[in-house]
């Protein structure tokens, strides 16, 4: 019969939630089960109650009672090779602590009740080191491509939830939208709130009295007349769908392929891919502790670049993002 084990708390698992250490530890028990255990004190920190969202120090001992699931710590997946070769062909980065990919459109970073491929199921194929498990610090919408960032270690990775939680990672999107916003730039400072819609769905609106705050700088890089303009925009918050909303609804100029916020009172302007999102996130900047300040760029997805050539957009015409925002704060 298995018996109560005590396990010391590692070095690169400092500052993980308690929950999220068991999530790596034991992925087959249920978060239900977990707050049981805690609830009746059967799982304890340093012998003393603990709770759910309680950050690891090094050197804590944590009590596991027996448990009635497989311990399966640390084993990676059995993924094919196409799989396997397909995450690879994402990386754009990697170092000891971080691997960065290019996230194409189309791929969720997390699964939901309809959703069976994505980021984190795949994950395993970016095992480079033995024991290595990448983790996920953040999130892109499934249709907006661009940079992702991983941690290799739960250290790393704790450190850099904290950068994105506290909005010190500073981050540039590329759009092409609908229209041209008046004025050609400047900061939107639109307060969002997250409301249903007549689908049953959850939509993300614009509300001044009852919104989060919610900020992001924005300049028209190029643009064919009035149709259609390449915007830079570099959010200053992190709300839910926040470029999204704030393109369509605060600018009039609708993300093009966005079909939860798009409006139809739009020209259609023959695009090939005019249905698909036109979001990138095109770059990342960060500072970590150890390492520096560090700046990840991505490509832009092949149906992006087809509407650039086809609207006589110019990558190149965009010199270093950060340095125009910077005199705003960014």
């Amino acid at each position: 019969m298995a018996s109560v084990q005590t396990i010391t708390v590692l070095n690169d698992e400092v500052g993980i939630r308690l929950d999220k250490w068991f999530a790596r530890h034991y992925p087959a028990l249920k978060n239900g089960m977990l707050q049981r255990l805690i609830r009746s004190k059967n799982i304890r920190v340093n012998h003393l109650r603990t709770s759910a969202d309680y950050r690891l120090k090094e050197n804590d001992e944590i009590r596991v009672p027996p448990l009635d699931i497989e311990n399966e710590k640390n084993v990676p997946m059995r993924l094919s090779k196409a799989d396997e070769a397909f995450m690879k062909s994402l990386v754009i980065y990697k170092d000891n602590d971080i691997i960065a990919l290019n996230k194409p459109a189309g791929l969720a970073v997390q699964g939901g009740s309809k959703t069976t491929r994505h980021i984190d199921g795949l994950l395993d194929a970016l095992r480079f080191e033995k024991n290595e498990k990448p983790h996920l610090v953040h999130r892109l919408d499934k249709e907006t491509s661009g940079v992702l960032l991983l941690g290799r270690n739960a250290r790393v990775a704790a450190e850099l939830s904290e950068i994105f939680k506290s909005r010190k990672a500073q981050k540039i999107y590329w759009a092409v939208v609908n229209g041209k916003p008046k004025p050609v730039s400047g900061k939107i400072d639109a307060p969002l709130i997250k409301a249903g819609n007549k689908q049953g769905g959850e939509q993300v609106k614009i509300d001044f009295e009852n919104g989060r705050p919610a900020q992001t700088l924005y300049r028209v890089v190029d643009s064919l007349g009035k149709k259609a303009s390449w915007l830079e925009m570099c959010p200053l918050t992190g709300r839910t769908h926040q470029i999204r909303v704030h393109c369509a609804c605060a600018l009039n100029t609708p993300i093009i392929g966005d079909s939860k916020y798009g409006v139809s009172d739009h020209p259609i302007l023959g695009l090939k891919n005019e249905n698909r999102m036109h979001l990138h996130a095109r770059a990342i900047r960060i500072t970590l502790l150890h390492k520096g300040s560090l700046l990840l760029t991505a490509d832009l997805p092949p149906h992006m670049k087809e509407t650039f050539d086809f609207l006589g957009f110019d990558e190149k015409a965009c010199a270093d993002s950060f340095v125009y925002f910077k005199k705003d704060g960014a």
